[in-house]
């Protein structure tokens, strides 16, 4: 189980909790780490100093600190481990789940990490380099070793046995993993099938050969989405031998779709992804993290005053004109975001892929066309009625009403082509589909945008 997001701080035991540690309730203190659910243990540590923390915890089996531990949001997590008590942190390395210690690991600077991995039993550091060693964002980085396996050749009976014995030092046993002596992945059995199937069956008779598996180098996002998919609660990792290296939980594959979904909904929104908490992160951080996007799509705004001033001498022309601009502008920003929105949720969940794009661009035509005709039924309306009002007797309501209503259909329909192929394209040259934000495609449509109304008006008013 990997640590949550964020734990919220809990102040209602933290007094009587701080009493305890000053007088050294031992009786107190270990009814504290026993009785209480780790959840709750750990919201209201938030508020104890390291010192503190790593007194509370020792009033616990290393097991049972290792449980609470996890539940610590990672600032904490990364407070105790840099902070001294270098022999607690070894030993709670040993006892935690293989995926979390990585984990945390990974997030740690390398002189702590270098400063802790010794202290650590051989066995155990030698997993975490192995695990260390996988690239971010792959099968492997995320995979835990602790995972329960049988030969195909014992009975039933013999095979309860082992897992009954290997149950205490596993993340699961609900899948139990068949392997030669290889260990090449041969198949599985449930923890159900086991218990309901002979004693005397061989394991090989009762196994499930058909096993869905992922590669160890595979995206973490794939992944997720082949677990999501059969609804699994784990699912095997191999390496090209096809040799079982790992398994990926059900409750990691979760802390997967939260980050790739943080990042994708942060891009849209024209924002870097933060890995920090948002109170949490520095505001140097969060201010170049936005600025950065905010002045790119500022110095693409000014193409908009280089359309107008394109066109100065028939808006001078027709003051009106300039009126109906803000109009025109927002509604192809509009239906670009939408369209953006749903392609890239659609990428984001494989129901469409860069080969569907023909398909795409006739569905988003046609939407595009329906929406058009649409909101330019009420942009004519509109139109002829502020212009009847507005402007001079020479302007005819009823030209700017057909002007503004082409207009409005023309960049509605092209601001759902632009958001439509746009996550396909960056998806075709190796970006992130999220890159294609709502404020990228509504700055690309404003300054086209702009062009097509003026061109419009030129034809049928100037």
């Amino acid at each position: 189980m990997s640590a949550p997001a964020a734990t919220l701080y809990n102040p209602l035991l933290l007094p009587e909790i701080r009493e305890m540690l000053a007088e050294n309730d031992h009786r107190g203190l270990t009814e504290v780490m026993t009785e209480l659910h780790p959840v709750s243990i750990a919201e209201f540590a938030e508020g104890l100093s390291p010192d503190e923390t790593w007194q509370l915890l020792s009033h616990a089996e290393i097991h049972r600190q290792a449980e609470v531990f996890s539940f610590f949001s990672p600032a904490k997590q990364e407070e105790l481990a840099s902070g001294g008590g270098r022999e607690q942190m070894s030993k709670l390395l040993e006892a935690m789940s293989h995926d979390d210690r990585v984990d945390l690991l990974r997030r740690l600077e390398q002189d702590v990490v270098d400063s802790l991995l010794p202290l650590v039993a051989k066995a155990d550091r030698e997993d975490i380099r192995r695990l260390l060693s996988y690239p971010e964002h792959s099968a492997g980085s995320v995979m835990t070793t602790d995972y329960a396996t049988l030969p195909p050749d014992i009975p039933v009976s013999e095979a309860i046995g082992r897992v009954r014995r290997e149950a205490p030092h596993k993340e699961t046993i609900y899948y139990v993993y068949v392997v030669d002596e290889e260990r090449r992945l041969m198949g599985l059995v449930s923890l159900r099938e086991l218990i309901l199937a002979k004693p005397t069956s061989p394991v090989s008779d009762i196994m499930q050969t058909e096993v869905i598996s992922v590669r160890v180098d595979q995206d973490q996002e794939e992944v997720a989405r082949e677990l999501a998919k059969y609804d699994f609660i784990a699912i095997p990792v191999v390496d090209e031998q096809h040799r079982l290296v790992g398994i990926i939980t059900h409750d990691d594959v979760i802390d997967v779709v939260v980050e790739e979904a943080t990042e994708d909904v942060h891009r849209m929104g024209a924002v870097g992804p933060l890995e920090e908490d948002y109170l949490k992160a520095r505001i140097v951080d969060v201010w170049r993290k936005r600025a950065v996007w905010l002045s790119l799509l500022f110095v693409a705004e000014l193409l908009t005053v280089h359309a107008m001033q394109t066109y100065e001498h028939e808006l001078d022309k027709l003051v009106v004109l300039a009126m109906f601009v803000p109009l025109c502008m927002s509604i192809g920003g509009n239906s670009g975001s939408q369209a953006v929105t749903l392609i890239t949720r659609a990428l984001a969940l494989n129901q469409v892929s860069i080969v569907d794009w023909a398909r795409v661009l006739r569905h988003e035509l046609l939407m595009g066309l329906l929406l058009g005709l649409t909101v330019g039924c009420f942009g004519f309306a509109c139109a002829s009625l502020l212009t009847l009002l507005l402007s001079p007797p020479d302007v005819k309501a009823w030209k700017m009403g057909i002007v503004i209503a082409q207009a409005v259909a023309a960049i509605c329909i092209w601001g759902t082509v632009v958001g439509s192929m746009l996550p396909l394209l960056f998806k075709r040259l190796g970006f992130d589909p999220g890159y294609a934000s709502s404020p990228f495609v509504a700055t690309l449509v404003d300054v086209t945008g702009i062009l097509i109304y003026l061109s419009i008006a030129k034809v049928f008013l100037l």
